[in-house]
């Protein structure tokens, strides 16, 4: 069994066939997923845990262990550099640089889906708000449309409004969130 160890948004673009793809952002949401019992019934299963570098496999392998897992290998991502995407792997890699993904062979198959309108990609780029920080899976048509660069609806709210942040409950919230009803906590 494959165990995806990165961040769930970059198996939207490659992954090792038939993956289990935790629903995770950070570290921390690794310790809780395997915590919470979710994946049990993989436990007496060969376990194939794989990241970019191999920090969060070894992290991932011993919540694992401690957990009961009883077989538990890893591998970093460099497989496709030597085996290319012909057999396990499939889709492009995401990378943490300026290029944000890179294919192990000219006959890369995209397995990624604009987040606006389906187009198959295998590109991320930054939110059009300047004060969001989250990454977006868009083709070139909707990458280069302003309006449909954003990650949520609610981003795409007036950047001015969403800049301006106020105090709530000791918490500083921007305007354009307010404004947009994502914010639905009793403000009194």
């Amino acid at each position: 069994v494959f165990f995806d160890g990165r961040n769930a948004f970059e198996a939207k673009i490659g992954k090792f066939k038939n993956a289990i793809v935790p629903d995770v952002r950070t570290t921390h949401d690794f310790i809780r997923e395997i915590e919470s019992g979710k994946y049990d019934h993989i436990k007496d299963k060969p376990v194939v845990t794989y990241c970019t570098g191999g920090i969060r496999c070894e992290i991932l392998s011993a919540l694992m262990k401690n957990r009961g897992f009883k077989e538990i290998y890893q591998i970093i991502v460099r497989y496709g550099e030597k085996y290319g995407d012909k057999e396990l792997w499939e889709g492009s890699l995401y990378v943490f640089d300026k290029r944000m993904h890179m294919e192990f062979t000219p006959d890369t198959v995209t397995i990624g889906k604009c987040e606006q309108c389906g187009a198959p990609s295998n590109k991320f780029e930054n939110c059009s708000n300047d004060s969001c920080r989250e990454l977006v899976l868009l083709c070139p048509e909707c990458a280069a449309d302003d309006a449909k660069r954003h990650c949520v609806p609610e981003c795409s709210v007036d950047r001015e409004a969403a800049e301006l942040l106020f105090e709530v409950d000791g918490r500083q919230i921007a305007l354009g969130i307010l404004l947009s009803g994502i914010f639905t906590e009793r403000i009194a």
